[in-house]
C-alpha cells in the first residue's frame, strides 16, 4: 500500500538568485550527501557569479557592455543557452525574450524599484529590446548586438539552468534519486521520493492557489522532469490603485495581464522556466505552442473565473497519474486540446 509513513528527507539550503535553493534527498540513501549539497550549491554560487546582472564584473554584464562596439567571445556552455533562448524567442513568437532587458530596466525592476515608465522612455527601451538585435557566431562562440542600448537578462531561465547543471552533477556523483529547486517556483527531480515500492513513482510537487495564501491548488507528480511556474503573487507593485506584475510582455513592453499562474513540467528545468514565462505572456493561445497535443511537455494554467476567490484551471498533456486536483469549491477545470 502506497502511504506516506516511510517518507523521510534530507534538506540541505542555501540563498542564491534572491531565491532559497535546496536539495533534498532520501534519508540514507545517498552517502555523503551532504558534502555532495554543499558542493552543488557552490556550483549555483559560482553560476550567478557569471551570469547576474546585479554584479559588474559577472560575464554577462561585460557582454551587455561591449556587444555593440563588435563581435565578443562568450563561454560555450553560455553562449549555448544563449543560442537555445533564441531558439525559445522563435518558438514562442517573442514572447520569452532574454534581450528584453531594457524593458525590466525601464520598469525599474533591475533596481528593484518598480515605477510606471514614461511612454517616450518605455517607447525608447522598445527600440533597444529583443532577440532581433542578437546575432550568433556558432563557429567562434560569438555574440554581438546590432543595436545600442541592448541588454540580455537571464532572469526567466537562469534558475532552470542552474538546476540543470545541479542535477547532471549530482548524476554524475552516481545519485539516483533527489529534488532540487530554487525559490519552489523551480524545480527538477530525479528518481523516486522514498523507498522503490510498487504503484509509486517520481516526486510529488504542490502548486499554490494564486489567490489564497496557503492553500495548494494541485500536486503534480514528476517523473525525471522539471517544473517552472510563473506569476504575479508575490513579485508587483502598486500603481495608482492598480496591480502590476513583474513579468513583462516583451512584444508591447507592458506588464503581462490576464493570467494568475502558468505551470509548465518539461524535460529540463530551463525549459520549464522559460516555457512557464512564455505561457503567463501568452494565454490560452499560448498553450498550442508551448505544450502542443503529444509533445513532451505539460501544462497547467490558472485564469480568474467568477467569484472573488474563483479560478479556471485548463491543462495540457498531463494525466490523472500526473496532476491531482486538491478538493475545494471554485475551480473550474478544463482539458486544453
Amino acid at each position: 500500500m502506497d502511504t506516506d509513513s516511510d517518507l523521510h528527507t534530507l534538506i540541505i539550503g542555501r540563498a542564491a538568485m534572491a531565491c532559497r535553493f535546496e536539495l533534498i534527498f532520501n534519508t540514507g540513501e545517498v552517502p555523503h550527501a551532504t558534502q555532495l549539497a554543499i558542493e552543488a550549491l557552490d556550483l549555483i554560487d559560482e553560476i550567478e557569479s557569471r551570469i547576474t546582472v546585479y554584479r559588474e564584473t559577472s560575464e554577462l554584464t561585460l557582454l551587455n557592455a561591449t556587444a555593440a562596439l563588435g563581435w565578443q567571445p562568450v563561454a560555450s556552455d553560455l553562449f549555448a543557452l544563449l543560442m537555445h533562448a533564441q531558439d525559445l524567442f522563435a518558438l514562442t513568437s517573442g514572447a520569452f525574450d532574454v534581450a528584453a532587458g531594457s524593458l525590466v530596466r525601464s520598469w525599474g525592476f533591475l533596481q528593484r524599484r518598480g515605477r510606471t515608465p514614461a511612454a517616450a522612455d518605455l517607447e525608447q527601451a522598445r527600440t533597444m529590446a529583443g532577440m532581433q538585435w542578437v546575432e550568433f557566431d556558432p563557429v567562434g562562440k560569438r555574440i554581438r548586438f546590432t543595436r545600442p542600448g541592448v541588454e540580455i537578462n537571464l532572469g526567466a531561465i537562469g534558475k532552470g539552468w542552474a538546476l540543470d547543471q545541479v542535477v547532471e552533477k549530482l548524476e554524475a556523483a552516481g545519485v539516483k534519486s533527489t529534488l532540487v529547486h530554487g525559490g519552489s517556483s523551480s524545480v527538477r527531480a530525479i528518481g523516486i521520493q522514498g523507498p522503490d515500492i510498487p504503484g509509486r513513482s517520481g516526486w510529488r510537487v504542490g502548486v499554490r492557489h494564486p489567490l489564497r495564501p496557503g492553500k495548494r491548488l494541485a500536486t503534480i507528480t514528476l517523473e525525471n522532469q522539471a517544473l517552472g511556474t510563473s506569476g504575479s503573487g508575490t513579485q508587483f507593485f502598486i500603481d495608482r490603485g492598480k496591480k502590476l506584475g513583474h513579468i513583462l510582455d516583451p512584444r508591447s513592453g507592458l506588464p503581462a495581464e490576464c493570467v494568475l499562474s502558468a505551470t509548465v513540467i518539461a524535460p529540463c528545468a530551463a525549459d520549464a522556466d522559460a516555457l512557464s514565462t512564455a505561457l503567463f505572456v501568452l494565454g490560452v493561445e499560448g498553450l498550442n505552442r508551448v505544450a502542443p497535443p503529444g509533445s513532451a511537455v505539460g501544462a497547467m494554467l490558472v485564469l480568474p473565473a467568477r467569484g472573488t476567490h474563483a479560478v479556471r484551471l485548463i491543462t495540457a498533456n498531463l494525466n490523472d497519474q500526473t496532476l491531482a486536483l486538491e478538493p475545494g469549491e471554485g475551480v473550474e477545470y478544463q482539458r486544453f486540446s
